[in-house]
């Protein structure tokens, strides 16, 4: 009998993104594409996958990723691509390197190291800019080979800066009516050639994550008519989505710009919403309450929550998840020598004592998941320094009380002392499964915001897909595995427009994980293991992944037992299609 298929995954038990329980049963796959499921094969297969025992199901959509440099050295977009990851959206919360003109790569590149930490030497070297405008980029990351399926936001800040001119756009002024009209037909012609829609941070003037030089990115004090302006770009045309971090510090009115954007837009909006609190389940029912208001409202805005636990470690060479704070914003911006005169500063040391006495006087949290006191953080490594060993393993907070000093004061002293090289862990987070499975409930709620390719030395969100699978499916039992599925494929790839993706069903795309439950697990499953593999030999945290005996994207593996085949099958789905 000839060969009729390319792949036939045999005996596994199907979990088909739908929510339509588990079946045991065969799946066939041909010119990238599921053939068939089920029933009796029309003919032989080259491969032959046993399944036996092991879970075969969609492949994962990473909706909130910035790999768009790390997509141009590492196809896979790892380390998504470990977790069972087949697509990703690049160009999130308003950042990316398209439109730029060529005297501007430079300052994208700055800007890039420092929102988003992406080491600047490794996209030196490891981008090739072949591009100015957006339909060349689209162009350029179509010949680009792949090993996952991409679509791509317009990146505002990009597309202001680009209009409007860095100053300008800098300075928090509104664009004239010609930049207006510059600005959407650009769009008009982005989304001409492919673009899936846009994306914007606002975050106000203490933006969480400012600009290379502390000051605030384009979109964070971006005004709201320009941001309607773009909205009614996708009205016009009833296509394409928005993403947007909206947090100014100003509850009521971030929520009634959101209504009105959606309003505008008439399209899905992508909203970041914060995991539940461990204790308090207001934190999580009060923003979904609100979802649920605006749908009822006919305003289609969909919860993106942070669900991975996925701890962080990080030095004061890099860190820049302090930004919310102006006197932490000081201190840690400039170059490394700059920072080191700035920690000695009395005056600016003073006013970090402050302001993290006056954050703890009023409950306040740094958006980093880490108090204004730096109590809890637990020294995880010096330098190699031995008259720093004794350290190790102590909490800022333990050290603080025995040396009489304030948590910050030590965190600075020992940070000098190690050349800005000590590391500081985070604590942890203690999710409650409880609430996360409770938030996964709302028709809204999408699993993820992986963060995948930002902040590499902090932390690697990009596993929160195994998490989600073993910590609330198999040891918790909060989701079943059949939500589960729905939520990390299909939902995640409706909300964002992919086209014949998120489910297996005859004709879709052969986007498939194979896993075997008891076996997943994420490794190391706290904090990733410091891996010198970025261009340049520069450094980040990775977490892998066991259990993925095959991931496969468009008909061909890509990753088996865990190691990467080195296929690159993905593709740029222009529209959300290809």
């Amino acid at each position: 009998m000839s060969a009729e298929f390319d792949i036939h995954i045999k005996d596994g038990t199907v979990v088909d993104g739908t929510r339509v329980p588990r079946y045991k049963g065969d799946v066939w796959i041909r010119d990238g594409k599921v053939a068939q499921l089920g029933g009796r094969p029309q003919g032989a297969s080259k491969r032959v996958i046993d399944a036996a025992g092991k879970i075969v199901a969609p492949g994962f959509v990473d909706l909130h990723t910035h790999y768009d440099a790390q997509i141009r050295w590492d196809p896979w977009c790892t380390i998504s691509g470990y977790h069972g990851v087949t697509s990703v959206v690049l160009g999130n919360c308003g950042f990316g390197f398209a439109p730029v003109k060529p005297e501007f790569r430079d300052r994208s590149m700055l800007t890039m190291t420092r929102t988003e930490a992406i080491p600047y030497e490794s996209m030196r070297l490891g981008m090739d800019w072949d591009w100015e405008t957006i339909p060349e980029y689209l162009d350029s990351l179509d010949r680009a080979p792949k090993g996952v399926n991409v679509i791509q936001y317009m990146p505002t800040a990009s597309l202001m800066t680009y209009v409007m001119g860095l100053d300008k756009a800098k300075a928090g002024e509104p664009a004239s009516e010609a930049e207006r009209k510059e600005m959407a037909r650009l769009l008009h012609e982005g989304m001409d050639a492919g673009l899936c829609g846009f994306s914007i941070q606002r975050l106000g003037p203490d933006s969480v994550q400012a600009d290379f030089d502390g000051s605030p990115m384009v979109t964070d004090i971006m005004c709201d008519e320009d941001i309607l302006n773009l909205a009614r770009v996708l009205a016009e045309r009833d296509e394409g989505f928005i993403q947007i971090t909206q947090g100014t510090g100003d509850i009521r009115a971030d929520i009634k710009f959101l209504e009105v954007l959606a309003g505008a837009a008439q399209r899905p909006i992508l909203h970041n919403v914060v995991a539940p609190a461990r204790k308090d389940p207001e934190v999580h029912r009060r923003p979904l309450r609100w979802i649920d208001k605006c749908w009822n409202q006919d305003l289609p805005i969909y919860a993106q929550c942070g669900t991975g636990r996925a701890g962080f470690a990080f030095t004061l060479e890099h860190w820049n998840l302090y930004d919310a704070s102006p006197a932490w914003r000081a201190v840690t911006t400039g170059s490394k020598e700059e920072k080191i005169e700035k920690m000695s500063d009395p005056e600016l040391r003073k006013a970090l004592v402050d302001e993290a006495e006056e954050a703890d006087r009023r409950l306040q949290v740094i958006q980093a998941g880490v108090g204004g006191n730096p109590k809890g953080l637990v020294v995880q490594g010096v330098n190699r320094q031995a008259d720093m060993q004794q350290y190790v393993g102590r909490s800022v907070g333990d050290l603080a009380e025995e040396q009489g000093k304030h948590p910050v004061e030590v965190m600075l002293d020992l940070s000098l002392q190690g050349d800005l090289n000590v590391e500081f862990l985070g604590p942890d987070k203690g999710s409650n499964a409880e609430f996360m499975g409770e938030m996964m409930q709302s028709p809204y709620a999408i699993p993820g915001v992986s963060d995948g390719g930002a902040h590499t030395k902090f932390f690697s969100g990009g596993s929160y897909t195994t998490d989600f699978l073993t910590w609330l499916v198999r040891d918790e039992g909060t989701v079943t595995l059949e939500e589960a599925h729905y939520r990390l494929s299909a939902l995640a790839a409706h909300a964002a427009g992919f086209k014949d993706r998120g489910t297996l069903r005859e004709g879709a795309a052969a986007d498939v994980v194979v896993y075997d439950m008891e076996e997943l697990e994420i490794d190391p499953p706290w904090i990733g293991n410091v891996e010198h593999d970025l261009p340049g030999g520069e450094w980040r945290r990775v977490q892998r992944a066991k259990g993925y005996d095959q991931i496969i994207v468009n008909g061909e593996v890509t990753f088996e037992s865990g190691e990467c085949t080195g296929a690159t099958p993905g593709r740029l789905l222009r529209h959300g299609r290809g």
